[in-house]
């Protein structure tokens, strides 16, 4: 059985945090179905399911998900069940929508995943896919920031303590030599705690100097005047890292596998989809996007934030597995063990039946 041993100020904050995302937005909002898909004639439940409750983020990383609804991909593959939608704002409301069935499955980024799993002692979820990789960058101002070096002593925003892009900013800042305080954020460099919602006016005003933030927030600060300093995906090995993982309930993988192959089916096709019309993929994404917000990116914001994400069917599992020593490293978590975490055997028989080779769960898959 995993097991993982947490600081006590760290348990608590991390307790806390699901706690402040619920109750700044629920379990998340509920999407209309604004996706183009119909039931067709003659449709069969699958499983013998009303419904399939799917979440996702109004993020570009989460553009698997936005495709796969907008152009009826999950609609298609469930038959009659009926798709129904999420979406969420931060990953811990996500979780908590997860443990207590509010959704089935849902696309999640990698410190969440990492988090919940370790936090209900490996029995709440289970990674069945990936989605995404790169799509992060720390984009500065650059009259006050030139270069790297120049970070030190400056404030720089993250989405949210704890979560994937903070990780990734603490030990990036440890491996320059600088200390920081990973509850407070105090240290060499000021880490800002700040929703990617209002990261953009923070960055206008002048509260923060940076930010370490995913797509398309990245590109909305470099439309605002600044500049990319650094791409997180030259940090890693074939500038590949896991940006968005398909988790589900561990129940419903138990009880519902045909419609959880259903779902990585229509994960499967989006992707494949995506890569092959990448134009007209990222049209329909932030059509989904409009529907979903009331507003579609400009232009200038979604053509480089698409432009710098890869869609893989891949979770990249050995990039999870460093993301969760970078949150020991940065003391976050005194120890992560993610053994049993991943489920890949029913995403594999997919991309068999699809002519793909077979993922890799670097060792850490269910017994």
């Amino acid at each position: 059985m995993p097991a993982t041993s947490v600081p006590r100020r760290a348990l608590t904050v991390l307790a806390v945090l699901p706690l402040l995302a619920l109750a700044a937005c629920g379990y998340g909002s509920q999407a209309k179905d604004h996706g183009t898909a119909e039931i067709a004639a003659g449709a069969k439940k699958t499983d013998g399911l009303d419904s399939v409750r799917i979440g996702y983020f109004g993020n570009l990383t989460h553009g698997t998900a936005l495709v796969g609804k907008r152009k009826g991909f999950f609609q298609k593959e469930l038959g009659a069940t009926l798709a129904r939608y999420a979406v969420f704002n931060a990953g811990p409301s996500q979780i908590e929508a997860l443990n207590s069935g509010s959704i089935d499955i849902g696309w999640i980024g990698p410190s969440p995943a990492i988090n919940g799993y370790v936090k209900a002692g490996g029995r709440n979820l289970r990674i069945i896919g990936g989605s995404a990789s790169g799509g992060v960058k720390l984009v500065v101002n650059p009259d006050r920031i030139r270069s790297l070096e120049d970070v030190e002593g400056k404030r720089i925003a993250t989405p949210q303590l704890g979560n994937t892009q903070d990780v990734a900013f603490l030990d990036w800042a440890a491996g320059r030599g600088w200390k920081v305080d990973p509850l407070s954020g105090k240290g060499d460099v000021t880490v800002v705690r700040s929703d990617n919602k209002v990261t953009p006016d923070a960055f206008r005003a002048g509260s923060v100097d940076g930010a370490w933030v995913p797509e398309p927030t990245a590109s909305k600060l470099v439309a605002d005047g600044g500049e990319v300093l650094l791409d997180e995906a030259s940090l890693w090995p074939d500038e590949k890292f896991v940006i968005t993982n398909i988790v589900v309930r561990q129940e419903f993988l138990e009880k519902h596998p045909k419609a959880v192959e259903a779902v990585l089916r229509a994960s499967v096709a989006a992707n494949r989809w995506i890569n092959a019309h990448p134009q007209e993929a990222k049209k329909a994404a932030n059509e989904q996007l409009a529907l979903d917000s009331g507003k579609a990116l400009p232009a200038e914001v979604v053509d480089p934030a698409w432009s710098s994400i890869r869609f893989t069917d891949d979770p990249l599992a050995a990039t999870l597995s460093t993301q969760a020593r970078h949150a020991v490293d940065a003391g976050l978590l005194e120890s992560a063990r993610l053994d049993g975490i991943y489920d890949l055997a029913p995403l594999n028989k997919v991309l068999a039946a699809a002519g793909a080779p077979a993922v890799d769960d670097a060792g850490l898959g269910a017994p």
